[in-house]
């Protein structure tokens, strides 16, 4: 089976708008790997990091630095995911961290405007040459509290953030925001399960609680360019060589886990 990368046309569009989503880039059988990973790994459900949104709502998720040879490793490592970076960011990357966002039905919490090269900035990344891949677990929509972003804000450059007390859900300056709102469109990212939504680490985005009786977990892969490693020590790690792996390694390696070391950090996501 032929895999595909992103097109000519889709990096334009990331490039313009600060975000592209590519449709079904993970097929059933593959998806159906991570729904039953969520199951039955309990090392994931041990390692949550739960943090409150103020709201009464609570966002769990559990975060790590190496993308190892288990389930979650082979979908960060896929050619179709690395291929695709580095044609988005020009150069070759490696992977910063990843992490499973988990938003429970009702409770699932909310997360305030950001840009996540708003932190990785003190993490000693002197450029903001960085991207997220979201992959959906579950379908995604504004019940659910889906991604929502301002199309073309990676353009307006890093934002100062507020990293007080409350680090976790420290957010970008609100008047820069609010003005940015006026200019720039809203998109609420409705997602299927399988998509992949890559946005530069620049992009202002949020997303509300989850008010539906339904999950919405998202697989979220972070990548540097390689050039950029940190200048000084930092929580991530700095340029190691990624290994890519074929496409085709996700099912045939299937339904593998593996201890790896979570990281308590401050752990920024959506």
């Amino acid at each position: 089976m032929d895999y595909r990368i992103l097109t000519d046309q889709e990096i334009a569009q990331f490039h313009r708008d600060g975000y592209v989503l590519a449709r079904s880039l993970f097929d059933a059988s593959e998806m159906e790997l991570l729904h039953r990973a969520r199951e039955i790994d309990s090392a994931m459900k041990e390692n949550v990091h739960a943090v409150d949104d103020r709201e009464g709502g609570t966002v769990k998720l559990a975060l790590w630095n190496e993308a190892g040879g288990d389930i979650y490793g082979l979908f960060s490592r896929s050619r179709r995911i690395v291929d695709s970076a580095e044609r988005l960011l020009g150069g070759e990357v490696y992977h910063w961290h990843s992490k499973m966002v988990q938003k429970e039905p009702y409770v699932g919490g909310a997360w305030t405007w950001h840009q996540d090269y708003g932190y990785w900035y003190y993490d000693a990344c002197l450029f903001p040459e960085m991207l997220s891949v979201m992959i959906a677990v579950d379908p995604a929509n504004q019940e659910n509290g889906c991604l929502q972003v301002l199309k073309g804000s990676h353009r307006l450059g890093r934002i100062d953030h507020n990293l007080g007390k409350n680090a976790e859900q420290a957010g970008a300056n609100l008047e820069r925001v609010e003005a940015a709102k006026k200019v720039l469109e809203l998109v609420y990212c409705e997602m299927e399960i399988g998509d992949a939504l890559f946005f530069h680490c620049n992009l202002l985005h949020r997303s509300d609680q989850n008010r539906s009786p339904r999950p919405r977990w998202a697989l979220i892969s972070c990548y540097n360019l390689a050039s950029n490693t940190p200048y000084k020590e930092s929580r991530h790690a700095a340029y190691a060589p990624l290994e890519k792996v074929p496409d085709e390694a996700i099912k045939e390696f299937g339904l593998k886990l593996e201890d790896k070391s979570f990281y308590q950090g401050r752990g920024k996501t959506s």
